[in-house]
């Protein structure tokens, strides 16, 4: 349980769209960094070192972002998410200035794990804000912008990190969250005015450390599994997954008797939020992977520049607004949410079949139409599954509902992306060698030329080596895309059992008690705004003696 330490605050509308402001800044920022990285992972590798090791570069900041979120999420509920969003997006303008000055491979994954802790926090703060602000019933019109700014930051990251890499230097990919980060952290600083609060329950730290523990062995069983230098079969790998059998059945013991758990158990009592969280996860698994990986197929096994490459996701920017500002639009109009799930799983499914036949002779108008419906279906689900979560459960514990269905997806995402990558990375290496050792060099010279092959050392190769790498892109990539097709199949069946329930017409704060909002505030705040005008009026009388008495002041509406 938690106390408000302020008076309830006046939900105006000009309020609320003053706090949307906020958000959308957090949450470009966020949502920017998850894909600007791409379009220059080549490059980045290619002269740090690493090409081995280049997927920790998206999954260190997705694991990290997935460790934080249910923490954000409990401590929202329980303290406030003010200060909250202001030491997010503080932490993670702080971690870009450290990845664009890392000396080395590893020291760049670290500070993109750093990211990840501020990252998680913008994401989970911005949709749980919006459910204290807006109704659930209204709730979709604002969730449609939130996830047009994901489809904005899709194919705006690639575009800016192709420009970076083609024009500049990898680093400016972090440099631009710098004035993106200060500028949001003015923003909320001055805008985002929400009550705070003060805890009057323990806080579960023996569950956070438990589910970040869950966490970490479950990404390292999954990684080390399938990386050629341990797999399957050594005794490193099933470490983590003993410690990730041992670490969940110890956190599901501590939240059972915990006073105020991380994530409650009685959450997992909700037929509604379990099918939406569901959906979430298995949407992230091929979700991720698919656009994390695209731009890379496109510069190297396509032959198209970085810039190119984030130019070509322009279409699926386009799909994913369109179809996101429309299903939230439509929702808020009708009440009713259970069809675009449905839809949007149809349509991911059909593009993620026709990105399997992607070769480098695949017409580039081709891969944009791809890309085209693969971003409409994602619109479609991505948003409205987290309203539904969010509309299943109690408005004291909306921070925590809203945190647990990402922390899934995120689960999903980060499992997806390496499992994903390196299944890609594998292949990859293997075919990349045999391209080397065909064309006389010897295993060791293959390996140190594989480790450091970039688009730039790409096109400075004889033309038979040069096809001989484009290839083995193709051959390792593509394929690929048959492995994500079952996770988005069990979307769609999920997304049938999905129950549709009436939205809620009452806006979080409103329910806890914490603000006056509708027809009420906006009273209110007409009545204030009258008394300081008035009060204006009086300061600025040269003599009050000499003006008549008035015979009252503005009364305040009851209520």
């Amino acid at each position: 349980m938690t106390t408000t330490t302020e008076a309830p605050m006046l939900l105006t509308q000009r309020r609320i769209w003053i706090i949307f402001a906020a958000l959308i800044a957090g949450m470009l920022l966020s949502s920017l960094d998850q894909t600007i990285v791409s379009t220059a992972m080549p490059t980045i590798v290619g002269q740090l070192g690493g090409v081995e090791h280049q997927v920790w570069l998206t999954t260190a900041y997705l694991l990290a972002t997935t460790i934080v979120m249910p923490v954000y999420g409990k401590f929202g509920d329980v303290l406030g998410r003010r200060r909250l969003f202001l030491v997010a997006i503080a932490l993670f303008t702080i971690a870009s200035i450290g990845c664009a000055f890392a000396g080395d491979f590893t020291q760049l994954v670290a500070f993109r794990a750093m990211q990840g802790l501020g990252g998680g926090g913008l994401i989970i703060l911005s949709q749980a804000i919006i459910a204290d602000i807006v109704p659930a019933s209204q709730r979709g019109k604002y969730l449609g912008p939130l996830g047009a700014v994901f489809g904005l930051s899709a194919v705006g990251g690639p575009l800016l990190g192709g420009f970076f890499v083609d024009h500049l230097t990898w680093q400016w990919a972090f440099y631009i969250n710098i004035p993106i980060g200060i500028a949001a952290f003015a923003v909320a600083w001055f805008t985002l005015k929400l009550p705070n609060k003060k805890a009057t329950q323990p806080i579960d730290i023996l569950g956070v450390l438990l589910l970040s523990a869950a966490t970490t062995c479950l990404i390292f069983f999954t990684d080390f599994g399938g990386n050629s230098d341990h797999g399957w079969d050594a005794i490193e790998t099933w470490a983590f997954g003993v410690g990730l059998v041992v670490a969940v059945l110890l956190f599901i013991l501590v939240e059972s008797r915990a006073k105020d758990p991380i994530i409650p158990l009685s959450l997992f009592k909700n037929p509604t939020f379990i099918n939406a969280t569901a959906i979430g996860l298995t949407l992230g698994l091929g979700m991720f992977s698919a656009i994390g990986f695209v731009p890379t197929f496109l510069q190297m096994s396509s032959g198209t520049s970085a810039a190119a490459s984030g130019l070509l996701m322009l279409p699926m920017m386009v799909g994913l607004i369109g179809t996101s500002i429309v299903s939230g639009i439509a929702i808020t109009r009708t009440g009713r949410y259970r069809l675009f799930p449905i839809l949007g799983t149809l349509i991911t499914a059909s593009a993620m079949v026709a990105m399997t036949t992607l070769t480098a002779d695949t017409p580039i108008w081709l891969i944009c139409v791809f890309l085209f419906v693969f971003g409409a279906g994602l619109g479609m689900i991505m948003q409205v599954v987290v309203l539904v979560a969010q509309n299943s459960v109690d408005a004291s514990m909306v921070g925590t509902a809203t945190s647990t269905n990402n922390y899934f997806r995120e689960v999903g995402a980060s499992l997806g992306v390496a499992v994903f990558g390196t299944i890609f990375t594998t292949r990859l290496t293997a075919n990349l060698t045999d391209v080397f050792t065909s064309s006389g060099a010897s295993a060791s010279d293959a390996a140190n030329a594989t480790a450091t092959i970039d688009p730039q050392a790409l096109n400075a190769l004889p033309d038979a080596i040069r096809e001989g790498i484009v290839v083995a892109y193709a051959d390792a990539l593509a394929p690929v895309f048959w492995y994500l097709l079952p996770f988005i199949g069990l979307s769609f069946v999920l997304s049938l059992f999905l129950k549709q329930i009436p939205l809620s017409d009452v806006a979080g704060l409103v329910a806890r008690g914490e603000a006056i909002g509708g027809d009420e505030a906006e009273v209110l705040e007409s009545a204030h705004r009258a008394s300081v005008r008035a009060g204006s009026a009086a300061s600025s009388t040269p003599d009050d003696s000499e003006e008549p008495p008035r015979r009252g002041r503005p009364r305040r509406p009851r209520g």
